[in-house]
């Protein structure tokens, strides 16, 4: 147990009233959003600036009490979220939302890690740019939350993964010590990349407090909703848009029928499949004419329809959800896509599981799996990891494995690899105080 006065000393640094203590006040910062994960926490600690990060960090370490860092625990594998052992305390980021200005040649900004994906948004919009990286949790997802999990979203096919946005970081390691790369500078090659090792570490390698981000500039779209009658003929129309990619997200007949019920947005065609296409500069309308079911969407109001159809699955899925859910998170070679999709459905086709949905970012190989049943038994669970597995596939696509997959890391990655990472793990932060029992299966 951590001594009596490692609180009171956490409270002298950030203030009394950014230390949650109260159980009715930290059950949500202690719980993820699927409901599915929680634990116990010590407090709840929000400090304003790296400086008290890294001091309140020095406390933990000297006190031995593990320090879980959070953003706006938007995760699915309960990766911001305490174990159930409660000497540890969830350091939330949220007030770490400093926007520095665009630099209007390079497109460059600097965010504090409480930024939202939201706010980068608007701020990046207001000057003419844009953010590569977008995805439904937009309002609460933080910038450093996305960083550590190497967050994808609807644009990955376009403009890559969280990490090919972040040009440099600040970040607090284990000891209390900063660390901070923000030059931005195209050419570097002085060392190893700690800015990228630590995109992607879930936290366990150092809390991020700052980051510097690379900018895109907007590009005119046209947004097509087709219908297709499976996997393979969605990528094979998908692919005739090769190199005019901005996003190809695939939803099944359950996900669509979902929303619809819950949102009230018609369902266009009535195929097994549909598919979201935006593509970059004007439509070749002879090439659309040429899908047997495709609608072009005509004003605001048609691509806020389309894109809620996709959008809008996980909540409605949720609001539907009775039992335990379930949410996978998979990728495999586009050339397994169609037949995992089949193997998937098949699996699943028990009395015992329902609110079945399959969706996904199509030309990533991208499936998210979600499930409801009775129980929290993971049987099921395992089981599509190993049909990915052997398919030479990822069991986390992009939401991290968290507390969820820690004992299935094995199934995507070598042994050497694995010992690899516990390295670099323990040469970073030796006493293993960030992040307990995220990422890296336990001894």
């Amino acid at each position: 147990m951590a001594p009596q006065t490692t609180i009171p000393q956490i409270s002298s640094v950030v203030g009394a009233e950014h230390v949650l203590i109260e159980p009715e006040l930290i059950i949500s910062y202690v719980t993820d959003w699927t409901g599915r994960y929680s634990g116990d926490a010590l407090a709840v600690v929000r400090p304003g600036n790296a400086d008290e990060v890294a001091q309140v960090i020095r406390i933990c370490a000297a006190s031995g009490v593990s320090v879980v860092p959070q953003g706006g625990n938007t995760g699915l594998v309960g990766g911001s979220i305490p174990n159930q052992e409660s000497n540890s305390v969830v350091l939330s980021l949220t007030r770490l939302d400093s926007l520095g200005d665009i630099d209007a040649v390079t497109g460059q900004v600097t965010c504090g890690a409480g930024v939202t994906l939201a706010q980068l948004q608007r701020h990046a919009h207001a000057a003419g740019w844009e953010f590569g990286v977008d995805l439904a949790a937009r309002d609460s997802a933080t910038i450093g939350g996305m960083v550590a999990t190497n967050a994808g979203g609807i644009h990955v096919v376009g403009n890559g993964m969280m990490r090919k946005q972040v040009l440099g970081l600040e970040a607090v390691l284990a000891n209390g010590e900063v660390i901070r790369s923000m030059s931005g500078l195209a050419k570097n090659n002085t060392g190893y990349d700690l800015t990228q090792l630590l995109c992607g570490s879930e936290g366990t390698l150092g809390v991020i407090t700052e980051v510097a981000l690379q900018l895109v500039r907007p590009r005119e779209t046209e947004l097509v909703l087709a219908g297709c009658e499976s996997v393979q003929q969605a990528v094979e129309i998908a692919s005739g848009f090769t190199g005019k990619l901005a996003a190809a997200e695939l939803i099944d007949r359950a996900g669509i029928e979902c929303v619809s019920r819950v949102t009230g947005i018609a369902v266009p065609f009535s195929t097994r499949f549909h598919l979201l296409i935006e593509i970059v500069g004007d439509i070749d309308f002879a090439q659309l004419e040429s899908l047997e079911h495709a609608t072009l969407a005509m004003d605001a109001r048609d691509r806020e329809n389309f894109w809620a159809l996709r959008e809008r699955i996980t909540e409605a899925a949720a609001v539907e959800a009775a039992g335990v859910s379930h949410k996978l998170d998979i990728s495999v070679p586009l050339s397994e896509l169609d037949s995992i999709y089949r193997d998937i459905s098949s699996l699943l086709l028990q009395p015992e599981v329902r609110n079945v949905v399959l969706f996904g970012h199509l030309m990533d190989g991208n499936f998210h799996v979600s499930f409801v049943t009775d129980t929290d038994d993971e049987t099921l669970d395992i089981a599509i990891l190993e049909l990915v597995a052997a398919r030479g596939g990822s069991i986390s696509a992009e939401h991290g494995v968290g507390h969820m997959k820690p004992e299935y890391l094995h199934l995507s990655r070598s042994g050497a690899e694995i010992a690899a990472m516990r390295g670099i793990k323990g040469a970073l932060d030796p006493a293993g105080i960030l992040n307990p029992g995220v990422l890296l299966p336990q001894d």
